[in-house]
Protein backbone atom coordinates (compact mmCIF):
# COMPACT_ATOMS: atom_id res chain seq x y z
CA UNK A 1 0.00 0.00 0.00
CA UNK A 2 2.74 2.37 0.89
CA UNK A 3 4.52 1.82 -2.58
CA UNK A 4 1.16 2.78 -4.38
CA UNK A 5 0.93 5.42 -2.69
CA UNK A 6 4.62 6.85 -3.42
CA UNK A 7 4.14 6.07 -6.77
CA UNK A 8 0.53 7.89 -7.30
CA UNK A 9 2.51 11.08 -5.14
CA UNK A 10 5.38 10.62 -7.78
CA UNK A 11 3.05 10.51 -10.76
CA UNK A 12 0.95 13.74 -9.61
CA UNK A 13 3.85 15.75 -8.84
CA UNK A 14 5.30 14.56 -12.38
CA UNK A 15 1.89 15.97 -14.28
CA UNK A 16 1.75 19.30 -12.32
CA UNK A 17 5.11 20.04 -13.47
CA UNK A 18 4.42 18.92 -17.01
CA UNK A 19 1.07 21.38 -16.57
CA UNK A 20 3.05 24.35 -15.34
CA UNK A 21 5.96 24.19 -17.93
CA UNK A 22 3.16 24.02 -20.68
CA UNK A 23 1.52 27.00 -19.57
CA UNK A 24 4.68 28.70 -18.52
CA UNK A 25 7.42 27.43 -21.55
CA UNK A 26 7.15 26.04 -25.37
CA UNK A 27 9.72 25.13 -27.50
CA UNK A 28 9.69 26.30 -31.01
CA UNK A 29 11.64 25.67 -33.60
CA UNK A 30 12.54 28.48 -36.64
CA UNK A 31 11.79 27.75 -40.02
CA UNK A 32 12.96 30.58 -41.87
CA UNK A 33 15.73 32.79 -42.42
CA UNK A 34 14.02 36.01 -42.14
CA UNK A 35 15.51 36.20 -38.47
CA UNK A 36 19.38 36.03 -39.63
CA UNK A 37 22.05 36.64 -38.56
CA UNK A 38 20.61 36.29 -35.01
CA UNK A 39 18.21 33.09 -35.63
CA UNK A 40 19.09 30.65 -37.87
CA UNK A 41 16.84 28.22 -39.81
CA UNK A 42 16.30 25.10 -37.67
CA UNK A 43 17.46 26.60 -34.41
CA UNK A 44 15.15 25.43 -31.17
CA UNK A 45 14.51 28.35 -28.85
CA UNK A 46 12.48 28.29 -25.45
CA UNK A 47 9.60 30.58 -25.19
CA UNK A 48 8.49 32.34 -21.60
CA UNK A 49 4.99 32.47 -22.43
CA UNK A 50 3.94 34.43 -19.34
CA UNK A 51 6.19 37.35 -19.34
CA UNK A 52 3.47 39.59 -20.98
CA UNK A 53 0.76 38.82 -19.11
CA UNK A 54 0.87 42.33 -16.72
CA UNK A 55 2.22 44.37 -20.03
CA UNK A 56 3.20 44.16 -23.38
CA UNK A 57 6.16 43.45 -25.18
CA UNK A 58 9.02 46.19 -24.91
CA UNK A 59 10.91 47.46 -28.01
CA UNK A 60 13.53 45.65 -29.02
CA UNK A 61 12.63 42.24 -27.45
CA UNK A 62 12.19 39.12 -30.10
CA UNK A 63 8.86 37.36 -30.05
CA UNK A 64 6.83 34.25 -31.34
CA UNK A 65 3.10 34.99 -32.57
CA UNK A 66 0.25 33.98 -34.66
CA UNK A 67 0.28 36.22 -37.45
CA UNK A 68 -3.01 37.80 -38.57
CA UNK A 69 -3.54 35.57 -41.07
CA UNK A 70 -3.21 31.80 -42.05
CA UNK A 71 0.30 30.34 -41.26
CA UNK A 72 1.00 26.87 -41.02
CA UNK A 73 3.64 27.72 -38.45
CA UNK A 74 4.23 30.59 -35.39
CA UNK A 75 6.42 33.50 -37.00
CA UNK A 76 9.93 34.94 -34.73
CA UNK A 77 10.12 38.41 -35.13
CA UNK A 78 11.50 41.52 -33.31
CA UNK A 79 9.22 44.16 -31.63
CA UNK A 80 10.06 47.67 -33.28
CA UNK A 81 6.90 49.50 -33.37
CA UNK A 82 4.74 50.26 -30.28
CA UNK A 83 0.83 51.04 -30.08
CA UNK A 84 0.14 54.50 -30.92
CA UNK A 85 3.70 55.36 -32.59
CA UNK A 86 4.70 56.02 -36.18
CA UNK A 87 6.97 53.92 -37.82
CA UNK A 88 8.58 54.95 -41.37
CA UNK A 89 11.34 53.25 -43.21
CA UNK A 90 13.58 55.33 -46.09
CA UNK A 91 16.85 56.04 -46.08
CA UNK A 92 17.83 52.33 -45.41
CA UNK A 93 16.63 53.40 -41.82
CA UNK A 94 13.81 52.56 -39.48
CA UNK A 95 12.26 56.03 -37.95
CA UNK A 96 10.08 55.89 -34.89
CA UNK A 97 8.18 58.79 -34.28
CA UNK A 98 10.40 60.53 -36.63
CA UNK A 99 13.65 59.17 -34.81
CA UNK A 100 16.27 56.77 -36.73
CA UNK A 101 16.91 53.24 -35.19
CA UNK A 102 20.52 52.58 -34.89
CA UNK A 103 20.29 48.65 -35.50
CA UNK A 104 23.69 46.65 -35.72
CA UNK A 105 22.13 43.91 -34.90
CA UNK A 106 20.48 43.65 -38.51
CA UNK A 107 21.82 41.59 -41.48
CA UNK A 108 21.70 44.65 -43.88
CA UNK A 109 20.19 47.99 -43.76
CA UNK A 110 16.37 47.90 -45.57
CA UNK A 111 16.64 47.85 -49.21
CA UNK A 112 12.91 49.28 -49.69
CA UNK A 113 10.79 52.27 -48.25
CA UNK A 114 7.30 52.03 -45.95
CA UNK A 115 5.36 55.73 -45.94
CA UNK A 116 4.55 56.65 -42.45
CA UNK A 117 2.29 54.32 -40.68
CA UNK A 118 0.65 54.52 -37.58
CA UNK A 119 0.67 51.46 -34.90
CA UNK A 120 -3.27 50.58 -34.20
CA UNK A 121 -4.25 50.21 -30.47
CA UNK A 122 -3.37 47.37 -28.64
CA UNK A 123 -1.42 45.69 -31.80
CA UNK A 124 2.34 45.46 -32.39
CA UNK A 125 4.72 46.70 -35.44
CA UNK A 126 7.82 43.74 -35.83
CA UNK A 127 10.67 43.30 -38.26
CA UNK A 128 12.59 40.58 -39.03
CA UNK A 129 16.61 41.34 -38.28
CA UNK A 130 16.82 39.81 -41.82
CA UNK A 131 15.03 43.06 -43.23
CA UNK A 132 15.16 42.34 -47.25
CA UNK A 133 14.05 38.48 -46.83
CA UNK A 134 11.17 39.08 -44.09
CA UNK A 135 7.51 38.67 -44.35
CA UNK A 136 6.79 41.50 -42.01
CA UNK A 137 4.61 44.20 -40.93
CA UNK A 138 5.93 46.51 -43.26
CA UNK A 139 4.23 44.31 -45.62
CA UNK A 140 1.44 45.90 -44.11
CA UNK A 141 0.11 44.30 -40.71
CA UNK A 142 0.28 44.42 -37.20
CA UNK A 143 0.38 42.08 -34.79
CA UNK A 144 -2.25 41.93 -32.09
CA UNK A 145 -1.48 41.58 -28.49
CA UNK A 146 -3.87 38.54 -28.02
CA UNK A 147 -2.08 36.72 -31.09
CA UNK A 148 1.48 37.21 -29.70
CA UNK A 149 2.77 33.56 -27.78
CA UNK A 150 5.47 34.90 -25.91
CA UNK A 151 9.11 36.30 -25.91
CA UNK A 152 12.06 33.96 -27.26
CA UNK A 153 13.95 33.14 -24.05
CA UNK A 154 17.14 30.90 -25.30
CA UNK A 155 18.17 29.18 -28.02
CA UNK A 156 18.95 24.85 -27.10
CA UNK A 157 19.70 23.73 -30.13
CA UNK A 158 21.92 22.48 -31.83
CA UNK A 159 24.11 22.58 -28.86
CA UNK A 160 26.87 24.21 -30.69
CA UNK A 161 24.41 27.43 -30.98
CA UNK A 162 22.90 27.68 -27.14
CA UNK A 163 23.17 31.00 -25.64
CA UNK A 164 20.39 33.38 -24.18
CA UNK A 165 18.47 35.45 -26.48
CA UNK A 166 19.72 38.81 -26.72
CA UNK A 167 17.00 41.53 -26.72
CA UNK A 168 17.67 45.46 -28.07
CA UNK A 169 17.34 48.82 -26.54
CA UNK A 170 17.50 52.11 -28.27
CA UNK A 171 18.98 54.69 -26.09
CA UNK A 172 17.96 56.95 -29.01
CA UNK A 173 14.78 56.79 -28.68
CA UNK A 174 15.06 56.99 -24.89
CA UNK A 175 17.23 60.26 -25.46
CA UNK A 176 15.23 62.03 -27.67
CA UNK A 177 11.90 61.72 -24.97
CA UNK A 178 14.54 63.05 -22.30
CA UNK A 179 15.08 66.13 -24.58
CA UNK A 180 11.53 66.68 -25.10
CA UNK A 181 10.50 66.45 -21.63
CA UNK A 182 13.51 69.07 -20.96
CA UNK A 183 12.00 71.24 -23.70
CA UNK A 184 8.26 70.66 -22.36
CA UNK A 185 9.08 71.72 -18.87
CA UNK A 186 11.75 74.45 -19.19
CA UNK A 187 8.75 75.81 -21.64
CA UNK A 188 6.18 75.38 -18.58
CA UNK A 189 8.72 77.01 -16.24
CA UNK A 190 9.20 79.80 -18.48
CA UNK A 191 5.46 80.49 -18.70
CA UNK A 192 4.40 80.70 -15.54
Amino acid sequence: MKILREVGITILIAVAVFVLLRLTVQSYTVVMSSMEPNFQEGECIMVNKVCHRSSGPQRGEVIVFDPPFDSKYPFIKRVIGLPGETVEIKDEKVFIDGIPLEEEYIMAPPNHTMPVTEVPENEYFVLGDNRNNSTDSSKGWTVPRDNIIGKAWFIYWPPSKWRVVKHYSYPELTEAGEQDMMVSYSVRVQLE
